[in-house]
């Protein structure tokens, strides 16, 4: 059968249109195909930052445990695993949007046996898993460190809370332990390194008498605190680097490679006498209720 010619004319014209119509389909959901798959790729090729920090020679001692003397430590090599360590997570982890490590600390009443305060704190072992094993100043040391101090909180008057950041700690011998009757291996640190309002702020221990002979030496009480030394940059929640060496007698702690604080005097060459070990990490100077602070390490590099 024939159609007339304006039903073909407009036949055609129908399947014309139909056939533009899917075609426009198609390419549509091509399109919006690519750009799912574009978006996915996009996702996966996202990078996780990480910290530059070996842990194969830290432990670790977080606010988690029972009462004084109780926290809870993590050494070698089972602190290579903290990222999935579901007692480390909450006080030691990745930000992976940073680059960093974070260690968070707040009051609890899990500490170590000599202090009242709590730590997420790195302690350094010469020897993977033994503390016994340390350096002194003969030996010496040096320490960088480039971190941030995220958050803290404050008291109530309006200042933030301190936090010891950066420390060198010493130890007692066994012999000396056995020599002054003391039942455990704890020296004073001769180094303590605080963020403060903003600031750095550098402790460091000298003698009460100067004449003290080489067993009375060895007893806490024949040191006491010097009265700090203030750095002038402020760093406040910003990145800066920390590095302390310590050689025969002499220590020095630079801020960003522009400031120095120097020690060369006769402590010094007195603290010759101890061991020693570096920390690094959170240690929260406060017991107030609510208090806290978060501190993310970069790097951290530890030569002898």
């Amino acid at each position: 059968m024939k159609l007339p010619l304006n039903n073909f004319l407009l036949f055609i014209l129908i399947s014309l249109s139909f056939i533009c119509v899917s075609a426009q389909n198609i390419t549509s959901g091509n399109a919006e195909s690519e750009v799912v798959i574009e978006k996915q790729k996009k996702k996966k090729n996202k990078k996780v930052r990480l910290a530059n920090i070996d842990l194969s020679h830290w432990k670790v001692t977080i606010p988690e445990g029972t009462g004084k003397g109780g926290a809870i430590s993590v050494e070698p090599p089972e602190i290579l695993d903290y990222a999935t360590n579901e007692i480390l997570k909450p006080y030691m982890y990745n930000d992976s949007t940073k680059g960093a490590l974070t260690f968070y600390a707040y009051p609890t009443t899990a500490t170590t046996a000599n202090t009242k305060y709590s730590r997420s704190e790195l302690r350094e072992q010469m020897v993977p898993g033994d503390d016994n094993v340390n350096w002194t100043f003969k030996q010496g040391g040096t320490l960088k460190a480039k971190l941030s101090v995220d958050d803290v909180s404050r008291d109530k008057n309006g200042k933030y809370h301190k936090v010891i950041i950066l420390q060198i700690h010493g130890r007692l011998t066994n012999d000396q332990k056995e020599l002054i009757k003391q039942k455990d291996n704890n020296a004073p640190p001769v180094l303590k390194i605080y963020w403060q309002n903003g600031k750095i702020r550098v402790k460091t221990k000298k003698l009460k008498y100067t004449d003290v002979n080489a067993i009375g030496i060895l007893h806490e009480e024949a040191w006491t605190d010097d009265e700090g030394f203030n750095f002038e940059e402020e760093v406040g929640f910003g990145k800066f680097q920390i590095e302390v060496k310590v050689t025969d007698g002499k220590m020095v702690v630079s801020l960003n490679k522009t400031e120095f604080a120097v020690y060369d005097d006769f402590n010094m060459k007195r603290w010759g006498v101890f061991e020693n070990y570096f920390k690094a990490g959170n240690y929260f100077q406060s017991r107030d209720e609510g208090s806290f602070a978060k501190v993310s390490f970069y790097e951290l590099e530890v030569k002898h």
